[in-house]
């Protein structure tokens, strides 16, 4: 079937749109591993992932939102590079930071089922949305950082959360700046 300008296009042409700008976003949140910065008391680096995270889920949505970050993932469990520093394999996904990959795909999951609930407009909304998401992230790298490292509650806040918390915050407002100001 032909359209033209006037008709609206075909409803693949918006999963196809969608499922081009997942790829994009495992891309961007592949790269994001490499914006890295070491800090001296933690053994998880400070990278720009989250925040391509984050928009993913607000930008995509719960589907496409999670399917980017699950073939981020899965770039990175077949071998590809794509983990912080360069890393890739199965080990990185079951070793003491493992939680924090993990918690992106429940982080973006998370994002995009309340941004399609609630379709927030406004930057605090959107921000609320996403420190949400960041909460999901923090929970599942703390509890895997004290199961495999075999750490204190006290002990993982200390290394996974707090050096963490304003650069973070810093990509929350990122995030909700963007969303709030675009869409895909």
């Amino acid at each position: 079937m032909v359209y033209n300008e006037t008709d609206s296009p075909p409803p693949e042409s918006d999963d196809l749109r969608k499922m081009v700008f997942a790829a994009l976003f495992a891309a961007l949140i592949s790269v994001g591993a490499y914006i890295r910065v070491p800090i001296p008391i933690s053994p998880v680096p400070l990278t720009a992932q989250v925040l391509f995270v984050f928009l993913a889920g607000t930008m995509l949505g719960k589907k496409w939102g999670t399917i980017s970050v699950l073939v981020y993932l899965l770039l990175g469990i077949i071998g590809l590079p794509v983990f912080a520093g360069g890393a890739s394999g199965l080990g990185i996904l079951l070793g003491p930071t493992g939680g924090y990959l993990v918690g992106f795909v429940f982080a973006a999951l998370l994002i995009g089922y309340l941004k399609e609930i609630r379709t927030p407009e406004r930057f605090i909304s959107n921000a609320s949305i996403i420190i949400c998401g960041l909460a999901v992230i923090y929970l599942a790298g703390v509890t895997q950082m004290m199961a495999v490292a075999d750490l204190e509650l006290i002990e993982a806040l200390t290394i996974g959360v707090v050096p963490f918390v304003i650069a973070d915050l810093i990509k929350v407002s990122i995030a909700s700046y963007i969303t709030t100001k675009y869409e895909i």
